[in-house]
């Protein structure tokens, strides 16, 4: 199978592309932020029917976008988001990138300008393996989901989930539906405290709206 035909499958999909995909509506308007090789935005438009649209800071990836028959631009989502007029996209989407922006904060509020509303995944720096390593090994993890070690990796901020939930509360931006996802996928009950989110969640997905 060649990359211009190549199918991404529900079941290979990461999990959580296939949460944000749940909240996306059928032939809606789509911006994916940091596209990377483009498998979210594949999954979107072959199980969501959307108008897709990237942008994504490495030449590489942009490359693999465009292999696949994607429309990706390269930009820097600390400096290019600037360039979209106000509700040019139904939903502007941040999938695991926001921790390697410069501004996470004028970000999300971009996001929000540009897109009716705001799809963001992130990892939490706060779940319980990663607080029991640096307990009793003393240095930063290395884990399934932060497989990098500190000198290399990309990721410049580190929250934890109920560090986004207090961003949300700071440019105003209302929490519509959130979804906080274990390693195997399984998911935390939407009314479970944070702090327990906080503790077992790998990683979250946040609907946000103005």
């Amino acid at each position: 199978m060649n990359a211009h035909t190549q199918t991404f499958l529900p079941g290979h999909a990461r999990v959580d592309h296939l949460a944000i995909a749940e909240l996306v509506t059928r032939g809606s308007r789509v911006l994916d932020v940091g596209s990377g090789d483009g498998q979210l935005l594949k999954l979107l438009e072959e199980t969501r029917r959307v108008d897709g649209r990237g942008i994504e800071i490495s030449q590489k990836g942009v490359n693999e976008c465009v292999a696949r028959g994607l429309s990706v631009v390269q930009g820097d989502a600390d400096t290019d988001l600037v360039d979209y007029p106000d509700d040019a996209f139904d939903y502007v989407i941040l999938s695991q990138t926001l921790q390697a922006t410069h501004r996470p904060r004028l970000v999300v509020e971009q996001m929000l300008r540009i897109g009716r509303k705001a799809i963001v995944s992130v990892p939490n720096f706060g779940h319980w393996r990663i607080r029991l390593y640096m307990l009793f090994r003393g240095r930063m993890p290395v884990t399934r989901s932060l497989p990098e070690s500190w000198y290399e990796t990309p990721n410049i901020h580190f929250c934890t989930i109920r560090d986004f939930v207090e961003l949300c509360k700071e440019v105003d931006a209302r929490i519509e539906k959130a979804t906080a996802l274990r390693a195997d996928g399984t998911r935390l009950h939407f009314n479970a405290p944070w702090w327990l989110w906080n503790l077992f969640g790998q990683q979250a997905v946040f609907l946000l709206s103005r």
